[in-house]
């Protein structure tokens, strides 16, 4: 598999290098960060995410990429796709997601780096539709889920406990629905 790479007008989307992963959870294992994501991580939930990740490109082509700014080379985080693997959720859908350290938030970068995520998956492999999850309580990601034109799917919405003890819900977006905003 070549190394991905994806630029946008102020971001690149690439493969994670092995340096990557301290900085990034040095930026990202916050508790603001965090705080819908099952609380700060110890170093083995560390050491089993960073190998997810990774492992996903391996099994499917595609992960969460780095999110690298372009004007100075910081890492903001990740954003890309995964294959739904939530126990009780619909698994085996093309699933988008981010995760952006605070000090990158408000800026439209998580926007900026979904958007192309998804066009990814529509233009690149060929998903009929992407979901995203998250829980009822942080309105700063299903906004930002609507903002991409993202559609709740209550039917969908299923109990887990990867997030904590709230329910997850799951926003959707089509392939039509995506040609239809282009």
């Amino acid at each position: 598999m070549a190394d991905f790479r994806y630029e946008t007008d102020r971001l690149i989307l690439r493969d994670w290098r092995e340096e990557d992963w301290p900085v990034f959870w040095h930026h990202c294992n916050t508790p603001a960060v965090m705080r819908w994501l099952g609380g700060v991580a110890d170093e083995a939930t560390m050491a089993a995410a960073s190998e997810r990740v990774e492992g996903y490109r391996r099994d499917h082509g595609h992960t969460f990429w780095v999110v690298e700014r372009k004007d100075d080379g910081e890492l903001l985080g990740f954003c890309g796709l995964k294959r739904c693997n939530e126990d009780n959720g619909p698994v085996g859908d093309m699933e988008a997601g981010w995760r952006l350290r605070e000090d990158a938030w408000g800026q439209g970068y998580a926007k900026e780096a979904a958007l192309a995520s998804l066009k990814i998956g529509f233009e690149q492999f060929d998903a009929p539709h992407i979901i995203a999850l998250t829980v009822q309580e942080n309105v700063p990601s299903w906004g930002l889920m609507k903002g991409l034109g993202m559609v709740r799917r209550a039917d969908l919405d299923f109990e887990s406990n990867t997030f904590g003890p709230e329910s997850v819900i799951v926003y959707s977006i089509t392939r039509e629905q995506w040609e239809a905003k282009l």
